[in-house]
């Protein structure tokens, strides 16, 4: 091996790994457990290979692309931000024409994914994609963005039903709007930081506009909705006392996030908003894929 093609081999790793670290690849654990969930409902255990398969690849592709896309829009603000100047773009660790050419290739990845799976998929997809794509300027213009972004990251459960059955049903929409509860809940949480910036340069959120404890109360309003739609779920599929279980470990798990949340504290926040969310999710996941596997 020369030293050419080892620093080529290199240039390759650190791109890659600047890019997931750009598109924050490891919160893909926030919808990909429910993702799962719908998928095993649907099928009535696990889908096909194919289905799985193409269905990770559009989800991975969808996300990768909106999430770049979004730190595109707003490189500007990221710049301004001291929470965010460190960020690769206001940094220049990746050009914006890197980054464009990024999103471009991952929708059209999400694209071809999506048109693999069935006719209802392929037709939802450039729908997806502007969707997704809108949420970006979300904060422009209305504080309802936290919702927006719980919305589009619902798209997951739901399109991985349709990715399975290519019908529409009540479960996923049901699924849907857990995740969507949950994540605007804990995005609101996370923008108790930004509240003075937001206000300063004319952003919307619940935090700047509502102010903190209104903020954080709303934040708990939606986490306990999102709680009760999981009970319905509960009743709704008959699950069993395995399912009631993941479900009371991710009501205290998502107590004690509520109960550390200090917004200056960068590091405690970045607990309560990503570091025990993806523990939710995986223990969601878990108990339900238990109790449909070896119980129900």
């Amino acid at each position: 091996m020369n030293a050419g093609t080892t620093m080529t081999r290199k240039t390759i790793f650190h791109k890659t790994k600047q890019f997931g670290e750009l598109v924050m690849f490891s919160h893909t654990l926030f919808s990909l457990p429910f993702a799962i969930i719908s998928m095993v409902w649907a099928a009535e255990g696990w889908p096909s290979a194919w289905v799985m398969i193409w269905g990770l690849i559009a989800l991975i592709g969808a996300r990768n692309g909106a999430n770049a896309f979004n730190r595109l829009a707003d490189r500007k603000y990221d710049a301004q931000n001291p929470r965010t100047a460190s960020r690769h773009l206001p940094q220049r660790l990746l050009q914006t024409r890197e980054v464009t050419i990024f999103v471009i290739i991952n929708y059209v990845i999400f694209i071809c994914a999506a048109s693999m799976l069935n006719p209802l998929c392929m037709i939802l997809s450039p729908v997806a994609i502007v969707l997704i794509t809108v949420y970006s300027y979300t904060k422009r213009f209305t504080w309802l963005s936290h919702l927006y972004l719980g919305f589009v990251i619902a798209s997951a459960p739901i399109g991985a039903w349709f990715a399975v059955t290519g019908q529409f049903a009540f479960t996923p929409f049901v699924l849907g709007t857990v995740v969507m509860l949950w994540i605007a809940g804990f995005d609101v949480i996370y923008g108790t930081q930004d509240i003075e910036f937001d206000r300063s340069h004319g952003l919307w959120s619940i935090p700047s506009f509502f102010g903190l404890k209104s903020a954080l109360w709303m934040a708990k309003g939606m986490h306990l909705i999102m709680m009760m739609l999981l009970l319905f779920l509960y009743y709704a599929r008959h699950l069993s006392w395995i399912y009631l279980v993941g479900l009371g470990i991710a009501a205290i798990l998502l107590m004690t996030e509520h109960g550390i949340i200090k917004p200056n504290n960068t590091k405690l926040m970045k607990v309560a908003s990503y570091n025990l969310n993806q523990v939710i999710s995986m223990v969601i996941v878990i108990f339900t894929l238990i109790d449909f596997f070896f119980v129900g």
